[in-house]
Formats: C-alpha cells, sequence, structure tokens
C-alpha cells in the first residue's frame, strides 16, 4: 500500500494581497511590482453609463471627452468609474449588476485584478433613477439640525454602498459670498460655522456607511467676482483664511472626509488647481490630510483651455500632479497618453505619478479592494427610495420651511377656508427639486422617462391637507416667461377666495436652462420672470396673500413688506417637500426653520452677507442701505417663548481659557415649538477689522406648551481667533461680547467679557465647536 504524498502548500500570496500587514506595506509592495502605464492608470477615471440591460458599462460620450477602447484601456487597470448611475436612466438592480460585471471585467483584465473606485455625485440624495430626493443643502442649513442631517447623510451612505459604489462627490463647503450665484443652493448658507457643523454632520453620515465623503470646491469656488460661475476669485487672504477655509478644515478634522475636489476657479492669478501652496502646503502639510485630492470635472484639461497656465495636456498634467491632484475625473485626458509620454521624456518626473498612485491604492486598500476576498456583487435587491429614506425627507423638509413673517396670524389657515392656490411652481413636481437631483439633472435628456419618484405637488398636497377647504387653482404665469397672459384668471381665483397662496420661485437647471443651479447665475435679485409683477396684482385684489418661494437663492422681498399676510421661504426643499410646506399652512407642523442667508430688502446691492465689518453695514456715506429685509438665523413660529435666568463667565478669561453662558427657553404658547438659540461673537477692537457679528455655537429646542429647557454653551477662547496682518491665526486679549440671540439681528441677551494675557497664534488642534448641553428644568409652580 502506497502512501499519497503530502500535498504542495499553498502559493504564498504576495504581500501586497496580505490583509494582516499594514495599508502602507501592502502599497509599497504592489507599487514596486507596477509599470509606469499601470501606476498611471490609477489615476484617472472614465465616464460610463450602465447598460439598461446589465451587460456592464461602456464610455460616455461627452464633448470633452475622447473616444477611448475599453477592453485595451482597462488591461492596464483602472483608477475609477465616474457615474455608471448617473449618466442616464437606468434601473437600480440593473445598474448594480452592470456596475458589478464591470468591476469583475477591470480586475480580470489587469495583471494585479484591482476594480475601481466607483463615484457618484450625492449632492441631495444618491443622483441615480428612483433614488430618494431629500433637501438641498441650503436647507439643511435652515434645519440647523446636524443630527438630522448626519441621519440623512447615513442613508444616503447606505443606498450607494448597496449599488457597490465607493465614493461620494459631496458635501458643498463654499460659503455664499454673493447670492446672485447659481450654485447657492448647492450650499449651506452664508455663515462658516454654519457651513462648518452641518457639513461635518453630513460627512460623519456618508463615512459611517462605508463611503468616500469628498469636499468641495477646495476653495474660493463661490468667491467668483459677479457671482459669475467660475470666475476669478478675488477673496483677500483674511477672507479667504478666515471665511472660506474653516468648514474643510471642520469637516476634515470632525467628520473625517478622505477626499477632496480642486475647485475651477483661480484666486490672485492661481488656479486651484495648479496651486501646491493649497493642496500640498496647506491641505497636506498642516492640516495632515493623508486622503486622495480630485480634480472637479474637466479641470485639470482646463489649465490649458481656460486658464491658459499651461500649454498642452502634458504641461496641464504636470502643474496639477505637482500641485497635489491625485486623481482626474471625470475621464482621461491629460493623465493619460500625455502624461505617460511627458514621463518617458524625462520631462515630469516619475515620483509625482508614484506619490499620486500611493495615496490612490492607500484609500482603495482602506476599502477592502486590494483584498482577495471582495466582491462587487450586490448583497439583494435595492430600493433606493425606501419609506424610511422618505421620512427622513420628510422631516427635513418640514424642519427646514422658514416662517418669515406672518404679522396678523394668517397662518395656520382656516381648515375650511376657500383657498385660491396662484403661481408656477404650485402645480409641478419639479419646483421641489434643485439641480443635482435627478429629475432636474439628468431626465430632461430623456424626457420620454417617469420620474421615478413619488414628488406631491404642494397643489396636491395642500388638497389633501385640508380636505374641507374649497381650493382653486390658476397658473398666472409661467417661470421666466414673459407674458402676462394668465393674469386675469389668476386674479379671478384671488379675488374669490377667502385667502390666495402665491406659489412663486425658481426652476432649477444647468448653464442657463434654469432660474437655479449651476451655470443659471443673475443679475439682480429679482424674482424671475414676471412673477413680481403677479404677486402686484394678487395683492391688489385686496384678498389677503400668502407668499409662498420654493427657490434656490433668497430674492428681493422689500417691495411688498407690510402688503403681504405671511411669507414662507423652503430652498426646494425634495420629494416631500409638498407635504412638508403644506403642513407648515394647515399648522399640522409648526416652522421651525431659520435663514441660513439673509433676505435681501432691495434686488441691487450684491454682493453681501451679513459677515460685515463697520463698514460694510449701513452709514450716512452711502445712500444704498444693505441692510437685508430679514437677517441671517431669522424664522418666525407658531408659539411663543420667553428667555430668562442668564448666567455667563467671571468677567475676565485668559486667551487659552474658556467658559459657559447659559440660559432657560420656556415654551410660553399653547402648541409646541421648537425655538433655535444662537450665539454670536462682537469682537469690539481688534487689531484687523472683523464682522460685526459672526455665529460660534446654536442649539435647536423642541419644547411642548408650558416646557421649559437649559441651554449651557461651552465656548472656548480659540473660537475669537482671525488672521491676523502676519496671517497668523491668533487669539487676542481684550474685551469680547457674546451674544445670545433668536438671530443675527435680534440679540436677546449680551455677556460681557475681558480676554486676558499673551495674544497666543494658534493652529489646526485649536478647538473648532461650541458645545452645547441642554437639560430640563421642572415646570412653573
Amino acid at each position: 500500500m502506497t502512501t499519497a504524498p503530502d500535498p504542495a502548500p499553498a502559493p504564498t500570496p504576495a504581500p501586497w494581497r496580505d490583509p494582516a500587514l499594514p495599508a502602507a506595506a501592502r502599497v509599497a509592495d504592489l507599487l514596486s511590482r507596477m509599470t509606469l502605464r499601470e501606476k498611471t492608470a490609477q489615476l484617472y477615471g472614465v465616464w460610463v453609463g450602465a447598460d439598461t440591460d446589465g451587460d456592464g458599462v461602456a464610455p460616455h460620450q461627452h464633448d470633452m471627452t475622447a473616444d477611448h477602447d475599453w477592453d485595451e484601456l482597462i488591461t492596464h487597470g483602472l483608477g475609477q468609474l465616474t457615474r455608471s448611475f448617473g449618466t442616464a436612466p437606468v434601473d437600480p438592480d440593473t445598474g448594480a449588476q452592470a456596475l458589478a460585471l464591470a468591476q469583475r471585467r477591470i480586475a480580470g483584465a489587469g495583471r494585479f485584478g484591482i476594480p475601481a473606485v466607483a463615484h457618484e455625485e450625492c449632492l441631495a440624495g444618491f443622483t441615480a433613477w428612483q433614488a430618494t430626493a431629500y433637501p438641498v443643502p441650503l436647507a439643511w442649513g435652515a434645519s440647523f439640525d446636524p443630527e438630522l442631517v448626519g441621519e440623512m447623510a447615513r442613508r444616503i451612505g447606505a443606498d450607494l454602498r448597496s449599488a457597490g459604489v465607493h465614493q461620494g462627490l459631496a458635501p458643498v463647503l463654499d460659503v455664499v459670498r454673493d447670492l446672485r450665484w447659481g450654485r447657492v443652493e448647492e450650499t449651506i448658507g452664508e455663515d462658516p460655522y454654519l457651513v462648518g457643523t452641518i457639513g461635518s454632520a453630513y460627512v460623519r453620515g456618508l463615512e459611517s456607511a462605508g463611503i468616500v465623503a469628498t469636499l468641495k470646491h477646495f476653495a474660493g469656488y463661490a468667491a467668483s467676482a459677479g457671482a459669475r460661475n467660475l470666475a476669478p476669485v478675488r477673496a483677500g487672504v483674511r477672507e479667504f483664511a478666515d471665511v472660506t477655509l474653516p468648514p474643510f478644515e471642520m469637516a476634515l478634522r470632525l467628520g473625517g472626509a478622505r477626499s477632496v475636489m480642486a475647485a475651477y476657479t483661480e484666486t490672485d492669478g492661481v488656479p486651484a488647481s495648479a496651486d501646491p501652496r493649497l493642496l500640498t502646503e496647506l491641505l497636506r502639510e498642516e492640516w495632515k490630510f493623508t486622503g486622495t485630492v480630485v480634480a472637479d470635472y474637466f479641470g485639470i484639461g482646463f489649465l490649458e483651455t481656460l486658464h491658459r497656465v499651461a500649454g498642452d495636456p502634458a504641461e496641464a498634467a504636470h502643474a496639477a500632479l505637482a500641485a497635489g491632484i491625485d486623481v482626474e475625473l471625470p475621464t482621461l485626458k491629460c493623465y493619460g497618453e500625455p502624461l505617460l509620454e511627458a514621463v518617458r521624456a524625462g520631462q515630469i518626473p516619475e515620483a509625482l505619478i508614484d506619490r499620486a498612485a500611493t495615496r490612490v491604492l492607500l484609500q482603495k486598500c482602506e476599502l477592502g479592494l486590494l483584498d482577495e476576498d471582495w466582491t462587487p456583487e450586490p448583497a439583494g435587491p435595492i430600493d433606493l427610495d425606501s419609506p424610511a429614506n422618505r421620512a427622513v425627507a420628510r422631516r427635513l423638509a418640514e424642519e427646514s420651511v422658514v416662517l418669515l413673517d406672518n404679522p396678523a396670524g394668517l397662518l395656520p389657515l382656516a381648515p375650511d377656508a376657500r383657498v385660491a392656490v396662484v403661481g408656477p411652481r404650485a402645480a409641478d413636481a419639479l419646483a421641489m427639486l434643485g439641480c443635482y437631483s435627478f429629475p432636474s439633472h439628468v431626465l430632461p435628456n430623456h424626457p420620454d422617462v417617469p420620474p421615478g419618484l413619488d414628488i406631491p405637488t404642494l397643489l396636491d398636497a395642500l388638497r389633501t391637507e385640508l380636505p374641507d377647504a374649497k381650493v382653486t387653482f390658476a397658473e398666472g404665469c409661467g417661470v421666466t416667461d414673459p407674458d402676462t397672459y394668465g393674469f386675469t384668471e389668476a386674479v379671478a381665483r384671488a379675488a374669490e377666495a377667502d385667502v390666495c397662496v402665491a406659489v412663486l420661485g425658481d426652476r432649477a437647471g444647468l448653464f442657463g436652462r434654469g432660474t437655479s443651479g449651476e451655470g443659471c447665475d443673475v443679475t439682480d435679485l429679482h424674482l424671475p420672470g414676471v412673477q413680481a409683477e403677479l404677486l402686484d396684482a394678487l395683492v391688489a385684489t385686496g384678498v389677503p396673500v400668502v407668499l409662498v418661494l420654493l427657490t434656490g437663492r433668497p430674492y428681493a422681498l422689500g417691495r411688498w413688506d407690510g402688503r403681504l399676510g405671511a411669507v414662507v421661504q423652503a430652498f426646494f426643499p425634495g420629494e416631500e417637500g409638498g407635504p412638508a410646506v403644506a403642513g407648515v399652512l394647515s399648522g399640522r407642523v409648526g416652522p421651525s426653520g431659520r435663514l441660513p442667508v439673509s433676505v435681501p430688502r432691495l434686488p441691487g446691492g450684491q454682493p453681501w452677507t451679513y459677515l460685515q465689518p463697520p463698514l460694510g453695514l449701513a452709514d450716512e456715506v452711502s445712500n444704498l442701505d444693505p441692510t437685508p429685509l430679514y437677517p441671517f438665523g431669522h424664522g418666525r413660529s407658531y408659539t411663543e417663548f420667553t428667555w430668562s435666568d442668564y448666567a455667563g463667565p467671571a468677567p475676565e478669561i485668559a486667551t487659552d481659557g474658556s467658559c459657559e453662558v447659559s440660559l432657560t427657553v420656556r415654551n410660553t404658547g399653547g402648541r409646541e415649538g421648537t425655538e433655535v438659540v444662537q450665539l454670536y461673537l462682537h469682537d469690539p477692537v481688534a487689531s484687523v477689522t472683523r464682522p460685526d457679528v459672526r455665529l460660534v455655537g446654536y442649539r435647536r429646542l423642541r419644547l411642548a406648551p408650558g416646557e421649559a429647557s437649559r441651554v449651557t454653551f461651552r465656548w472656548h477662547a480659540d473660537l475669537s481667533a482671525f488672521t491676523d496682518r502676519a496671517g497668523r491665526r491668533v487669539v487676542e486679549p481684550g474685551a469680547l461680547e457674546m451674544r445670545l440671540a433668536s438671530s443675527s439681528a435680534d440679540i436677546r441677551h449680551t455677556v460681557r467679557l475681558e480676554l486676558t494675557g499673551p495674544v497666543r497664534v494658534v493652529g489646526p488642534e485649536r478647538e473648532l465647536l461650541c458645545g452645547a448641553e441642554v437639560s430640563p428644568v421642572p415646570p412653573l409652580g
């Protein structure tokens, strides 16, 4: 009897395949085995679209992309797949199967079996057909609710993950500097602390689901001159350091974002995509960022074609790589053959390729894409618009609706009222959605495809909300139509009603095809088209008018100040926005939103936000008064609150010290409501001019009738830091005022204190957050 020989030992896997080794060791081993072309292949994406029958993906044809042989291309590997779901409508299950098949092909075609990172837009939800359309970021800011925004982001991340996506291109952390800019709807607001705290919560939520969050647009994009998309940025050193940069720093330190997208714009003559001081010295050396930097779409090519700081694609690639951009998106152009040829010719050092490829492969390692047990197949059926998603979308929409005015208590509407609903946004489901929602962003190119979502209009929602009311409707005019053809019917409907609800606003679109959205900048803040004239005609009937605005930016409302029965503002509130706004009008929902941007009185006088030093405020040396009609942080309620029992710190604290400021808020009205307590800082004397007030803390309080809570803000002196004349971030000794307020202009109590000690230079380890603790207060009596 013979004995079978011992089986041969299993081949030892290459070190880069060993998950027990540190990621850096694995990537170093892998990189040492790769050719120049294989390394370079990790540095670009390819724009693809999922095949509608699930048979993989194919390169997207676009006027700024080149044709590529897909089968040949992937033999060298591939860094990223661009928007396989966000390019054309595809059933989610079919799309996930197609993406998984494409990943198998990519892994099978190359020597190392490494799949691509799949990325998608997720500004206000996963930008895919049949995926939940949440409120836009400006509505997140209006909620003043980081926890709820984080919950929304977790759900978005889970949906992305279920479909096989690894990276989401959000959030936008640009701070609004000019309300005429088309992308205001994509921002969180005009205050860096609000943008930073809400944006960090979004990042934490997305990253908790395993999705790489991508901060954009780094940096300065929203400050483009004249509010023109991609126009030069002329921000000074202090504005850039103290307004533009803090939200990004907060989202990296407090949120843990793993990717950053370079902005299209140039600041003081240097494009962000070619700026090593921004992308390497600040981001990596000072802030210690270790993730990936990706280009905005076609941004590297723009160094040649728009900025003209590069003579050809190879020079553009060299400038971007040297500055610190690791990945070219959406598809290869500069980082393809031009880069390869330049490296082989000795014009670009291969070390730059190695640096970028290391960062990309480290991220792939974190995502498990270098592991042998990696699998791209979806775990099961995919539902991108689940009831749980819609519930979160409804809550956020409800919290974001801002009651700007209700002087005579016209709202809530009587349940049996005769209501004339008038206006071009009342009966259009797209009135609820921003420009990066799939129906607004992609479906205009597919007019025969249904939205894939149930999006109640405000008219339908109001009829459901008020079943005993007599609700009539007339459009009146189009959003931008110069015709007044519908005024006669609209006025007639209003005249026979008890109250008229005028639903006006924006149409989201891209590059001039809308009144709000990317490339939809405006010259002033008049309501679009003849909507202002329609509102004048409705007011002239003498019937009380409730103005409801469904917009992507605020518009000047001073023309109707004191002439309207009520004013309600909703910033593209998403697929559940119709029921949310209708709930506020009926009283089922208590309004609790607060303005993340000021509402101007006059349509001109831009740019202006509330972060103004003394000479930016109204004074006697100019006939132009920039004071807004409704200030940052403003919002009314259907109940009443009293603020009392203020307590502050000792009159002096050190420049490295901290203190507590507290108060009690009680609901003294007859119904449940939400108050938003805001803490502002005023610096009376500083070495450089400072904003008159700026937000440094806030807290939402939901209180039942008679209920009270005590709010304690824990404030550190680091939160008073600013950039001095030498370019250092410092905490200066001297007087300060802590102002407890219900808006930037409605100050309820002031706490005065003195910072003592030396000037302190502070860096990236400084305190960024003002904590707020809430405790219950026993009932009266």
